[in-house]
């Protein structure tokens, strides 16, 4: 088989006179009014973004088999009179937040009511552009990017900017979530990319892998926490298993901290890579229910607790007034048994040198 990771400029253009047939971002219309914009790369991988949906990303496949589990009738129009339950479509990544990232609550200063998980997931997207070009290493690139906003009178004013870059040729996505207040006062920040796994890569035997410390959430979890890496075969009315993860990290060659996380299946897999000094915690979400087998692996600023319990805690992050955040995370397949191989040894390694995030506090979810 070819190897599109080769592929260089001349030759690309002595074949070729538009590079779309190569990589690209197409937006379209569904009957529904909804726009989608389908992602593809000679890498085998495909994905479709919702830009009236957080501008997150629906179906996915490499080569294709499906990445991710999707609910009945997705994806859904954004509608505030819905539940977060009920506009769930699953979905490679849904975004929680931005400024509540758990259970439904009233706020115990303001007397706010906040929905599951936040509004994050039923932003449009105000203005889409996309670009691809080479670089100076010779290296072809897909770029798209997104505007959204998340404000209320009286109220937050956060402004957000979303990336996703692909590289020709392989079969990883890079996503950006650049968040700024231009509210006049300081404002709650709860954001967690709630990447959601499914079948075939998440079955009897897959396996997750992380480098850190693990700590249930509750006692449904506890009563797991032995077998917390490990998936077993779909149980009717399963309960769902829930772990936070202090993980370590290192500094990587571009000067950035990161972490890793591998969910694998013998010879196939998943490896998640993020920024930690932004995305200190990792929430692990165990629903292996019969019909609704699915698994989320989700880098946040925080732990989908609600802005009370955060509060409470001491890890409510607050943007100040013109404050920027950036939140930088990089999915990449695994195919083949040397590629799993591969992320699970530097996973390992990390074990061994890697230092415990800071501003990752847990310890109220330590053992009794």
């Amino acid at each position: 088989m070819p190897d599109p990771t080769q592929w260089k400029h001349d030759e690309l253009t002595k074949h070729s006179v538009d590079t779309r047939q190569f990589i690209d971002f197409r937006l379209s219309t569904l009957p529904t009014g909804m726009r989608i914009i389908d992602a593809h790369n000679s890498s085998g991988l495909h994905f479709t973004l919702l830009p009236d949906r957080g501008l997150d990303i629906w179906t996915a496949h490499y080569k294709g088999l499906p990445l991710t589990w999707i609910s009945q009738g997705s994806p859904h129009p954004p509608d505030y009179g819905q539940s977060w339950l009920r506009q769930f479509n699953g979905g490679l990544l849904t975004t929680c937040g931005l400024t509540h990232v758990g259970s439904p609550e009233v706020d115990e200063i303001t007397g706010e009511q906040r929905d599951l998980h936040g509004n994050f997931t039923r932003l449009r997207a105000e203005i889409i552009e996309n670009t691809a070009e080479w670089d100076f290493n010779g290296v072809y690139q897909a770029l798209l990017r997104g505007r959204l906003s998340e404000s209320c009178l009286f109220g937050e004013q956060l402004a957000v900017e979303r990336i996703y870059w692909l590289t020709l040729g392989k079969p990883s996505i890079s996503i950006c979530t650049i968040v700024t207040n231009r509210s006049d006062v300081p404002t709650p920040l709860m954001l967690l990319y709630h990447f959601n796994l499914g079948f075939p890569l998440v079955q009897q035997g897959t396996r997750l892998t992380t480098a850190g410390s693990v700590y249930p959430r509750d006692d449904v979890a506890r009563m797991g926490l032995g077998t917390w890496s490990k998936y077993a075969r779909p149980t009717e009315n399963f309960a769902e298993q829930v772990y936070y993860h202090r993980v370590s990290a290192h500094r990587d060659k571009g000067g950035r901290d990161v972490s890793y996380a591998a969910l694998t299946h013998e010879d196939f897999g998943l490896q998640l890579e993020w920024q930690t000094d932004t995305l200190p915690y990792l929430t692990q979400w165990k629903n292996t229910r019969r019909g609704m087998y699915v698994s989320g692996i989700e880098p946040g600023n925080c732990i989908p607790e609600g802005q009370n319990a955060a509060r409470r805690a001491g890890r409510l992050q607050m943007l100040a007034p013109g404050e920027t955040v950036r939140f930088d995370c990089n999915l990449t397949v695994l195919d083949g048994k040397a590629a799993v191989d591969e992320a699970r040894a530097r996973i390992e390694e990390l074990k061994a040198v890697g230092v415990p995030v800071e501003g990752c506090n847990l310890t109220d979810y330590a053992q009794p």
